[in-house]
């Protein structure tokens, strides 16, 4: 058996990500619509949504965090896109509050929604690192 982290069998990538929801379909449309997140398919003759190779920061919170908004939320999505402020004109064209922050960070910068249902959703535009 390996001992080394490096040396173990490891997941290559997230395969999907499951919530709940009062109304799915209504979300999953809203998904659809304002963030180009496919529906699930209903057949294995559709395509499921194919995202793009990237960066995938895998955060664990303290259970106290207040990052996510409300304290009861134990989740939030970030999203990699290529144009924060397209995207940002976009949602906010069809009446979505969009909050960018201010603040520009060495690997990019970020913008916060929630969906109608009120999960929180960052939008990340990743800056290049220079080596």
């Amino acid at each position: 058996m390996p001992t080394h982290a490096e040396d173990r069998e490891q997941v290559a990538g997230f395969g999907g990500f499951f919530f709940k929801a009062e109304d799915p379909q209504t979300l999953a449309l809203w998904y659809e619509e304002h963030l180009g997140v496919k529906r699930t398919p209903r057949s294995y003759e559709e395509e499921p949504w194919q995202q793009e190779g990237g960066t995938t920061i895998f955060g664990v919170f303290g259970a106290n965090s207040t990052y996510f908004g409300r304290s009861e939320q134990q989740w939030m999505i970030n999203f990699r896109v290529h144009d924060l402020d397209a995207m940002v004109a976009q949602l906010r064209a069809a009446e979505i509050d969009v909050e960018v922050d201010p603040n520009e960070y060495p690997n990019g910068r970020f913008a916060r929604l929630q969906d109608p249902e009120g999960n929180p959703i960052q939008l990340w535009q990743e800056y290049e690192i220079k080596e």
